[in-house]
């Protein structure tokens, strides 16, 4: 008998409770967030921190219920590419703000 949550290439999936979960914690974030903004409660850099932490620990719900982004042993390549993927993003946005500050800085300024 085969697991109702792998697929036939033996990928594990999660459970509809798994998927639940997620979807609980997703939506109790991003309620959250909005209720940090419009209550005005906190000054502009504690808004900033405080959004930036929900949503980095919104995008960490959504990599492991949803994109399956574990620490098993099966999810190991998917974590290599994630790793690259992120790393090579980060490179372009990076190069990119550097180089039109730059041009801006040599260009502009005359």
């Amino acid at each position: 008998m085969s697991n109702p949550n792998t697929s036939s290439s033996g990928e594990s999936h999660g459970s509809v409770s798994s998927y639940l979960i997620g979807f609980v914690l997703a939506v109790i974030l991003t309620v959250l967030s909005f209720g940090v903004v419009m209550s005005h409660s906190l000054a502009p850099a504690g808004t900033l921190a405080a959004l930036s932490v929900l949503a980095l620990v919104q995008v960490l719900v959504h990599l492991h219920y949803f994109l399956h982004m574990g620490s098993g042993s099966e999810a190991r390549w998917n974590n290599i590419a994630f790793v690259f993927t992120v790393a090579f993003v980060s490179i372009l946005i990076v190069g990119t703000v550097f180089i039109m500050s730059n041009t801006s800085m040599n260009m502009m300024s005359r």
